[in-house]
This record gives structure tokens, sequence and C-alpha cells, in this order.
């Protein structure tokens, strides 16, 4: 095993506070999509060193390239770093329709092979992220959060987590303000 595939995948975190808010995001999901443009106004008003966001990647089957895209994402993190993963992260839910299938079974991506949606989230990430995607520690974080979410719970995208208890009155339909609300006893305890 070379150097470069046991290079550790970094946790996808905004802010570095006590609290931490795991969200489980499937990378295709509107729902999830709109869960992570919420991140980082979360962070800013609740204060990254009171708050850690934990991004989860919950890959989910009926969104057919959800495998590929998800080990993409990792294997951004491990190449580039969080930050990298993260701008990967925003690129594909800004142009969501190039890695999901219409009503899951159908559409233009029905002709995309695995290598054409690494190639494009290569260029997201600015770097190619062919050999990255094969490493051990991609395949080990890609399991690990398959299985964390499953410990925890989870079977759906967005859910969301505070302090490792699955919080279920959280929503990504609901704006900033409700959940600070949700998470202002744990903010204020720590």
């Amino acid at each position: 095993m070379s150097t470069d595939e046991s290079r550790p995948v970094p946790p996808l975190a905004l802010g570095h506070g006590p609290v931490e808010l795991e969200l489980f995001l499937e990378p295709t999901c509107p729902y999830s999509k709109r869960a992570f443009e919420k991140c980082e106004a979360l962070i800013e008003a609740a204060g990254a060193e009171r708050l850690t966001v934990q991004i989860r990647l919950l890959s989910q089957p009926w969104h057919l390239y959800s495998g590929v895209v998800t080990r993409a994402i990792l294997a951004a993190a491990a190449a580039g770093g969080a930050e990298t993963a993260i701008q990967v992260m925003a690129g594909i839910y800004a142009d969501r329709e190039d890695y999901e299938f219409d009503h899951h079974c159908r559409g233009a991506n029905m002709e995309r092979t695995p290598g054409d949606i690494l190639r494009a989230i290569s260029a997201l990430a600015g770097r190619d992220l062919t050999d990255a995607f094969c490493w051990h520690s991609v395949d080990r974080a890609f399991r690990w959060n398959v299985r964390y979410g499953r410990q925890m719970g989870v079977h759906s995208s967005p859910s969301f987590a505070i302090d490792r208890i699955v919080e279920p009155q959280m929503s990504s339909g609901q704006p900033v303000d409700e959940w600070l609300a949700i998470l202002r006893p744990a903010l204020d305890m720590a």
C-alpha cells in the first residue's frame, strides 16, 4: 500500500465548537442540498467557536449514482482536504441534474458511466481524483459513513443529530433560526 492510499480522509466539518451537529446528507438529494446550503449561515449565527457542523455522507441506492458520487467526495477530501470536498459538494448540489436521474430511473444520465461522473467531480475538485477514488482510506471512510449512519438509525436524508443523539425535530425545510432554537439547550450548556 502506498503512502497516498493510507492518507486519512479528514472530517468534513465546519466550525470547531464543543457542540456537534451531525448532518447526514446524500450528495444528490434535493432536501440534503437545502440543508447543506444553510451550514455556513448556521455556523455564523451560532459561532464557529461554539458549534461544529459535521457532514456525514449517507449514500442512498434510489439515487443511482450515489455510491460513485459519495466515494468521489471522500476522494476529494483525502486528496485535497475537507475544504476541497465541501467545494465539490457545493458544485454537485449546484448542478444536481448532472449527477441524478429523472424520477430516479431515466434521463440523460442513463448514458453516463461512473468514469464520466468521476471526471466531472475531478473538475469540481480542480484535480484528478482517479487514483484517490481507489485508495484504501477512501474505501474505509465510505464504509464507515454507511455503518455509522446505520448504527445511528439514520435511514433517510437529510437527518440530524445533536451530540450524537438523532434529532427528529430538525428538517431541511426549517430556517436557520429554527435550527438555532433546537440547538439552543446544547449551546447554552457548552
